[in-house]
Parts: structure tokens; sequence; C-alpha cells
């Protein structure tokens, strides 16, 4: 009996952890992120436009940012996730570059 509510515990708890880790990723996917430090990139992954690639390249180079640039498919929009610590000025100008029509365009 006592073995039996071991494992029963076990089990529930493995499912809370599963659900307070995965819960916030409910439909989404990532489509690129880069990693800036010191205005270097230090990593990056996904299909990033050339052109937005190049321009964040400028910007964080130019302002020595330290951010990660992040861009996520939820349902059937792209939204743009930039790190708080690049700046409020930053963060608006890197969404003002990001070339939301190329993911409609390229959806439809």
């Amino acid at each position: 009996m006592a073995y039996a509510l071991k494992i029963l515990f076990i089990v529930i708890a493995l499912f809370i952890i599963y659900k307070l880790v995965f819960a916030g990723r409910r439909g989404s996917r990532t489509l690129f992120e880069m990693k800036f430090k010191q205005g270097r990139l230090v990593s990056h992954y996904g299909k990033i436009p050339e052109k937005f690639a190049r321009e964040c390249r400028n910007l964080a180079k130019s302002s020595k940012l330290t951010c990660v640039i992040r861009a996520e498919q939820v349902s059937d929009k792209v939204q743009l996730h930039v790190s708080a610590n690049a700046g409020d000025q930053h963060i608006q100008r890197l969404q003002a570059l990001f070339p939301q029509q190329y993911y409609t365009q390229n959806a439809q």
C-alpha cells in the first residue's frame, strides 16, 4: 500500500512539473533567436531575414547592446521579443526594423 502511494505521489509531482514548464509554450514556436553581448553577435539560430540581421548587428555594434532578440510564431501572428535590458529606445527601433510583411506574405 505504501509503495503504491509513493508511485502515485511521484506521478502527480511529475505531471505538475510538466504543466508548469510547458504551460506557456502552447501554440508558439521560435522562428529565430539572436544573442548579443557588448555589441557582438555571440550566437544565433533559425532563419533570420538578411536585411533585419544586418540592421540588428549595426545597431548592436553602435550601441554596445547586450540583449536577446527572438521571433515567435503564435497562432497566425509573428511576434518579436527583445530582452528588457536593451532599453526602450532600442526595443522600439528593433520593432520598427522588424519585417512583419515578410512573414505575412510567406504565410499565404
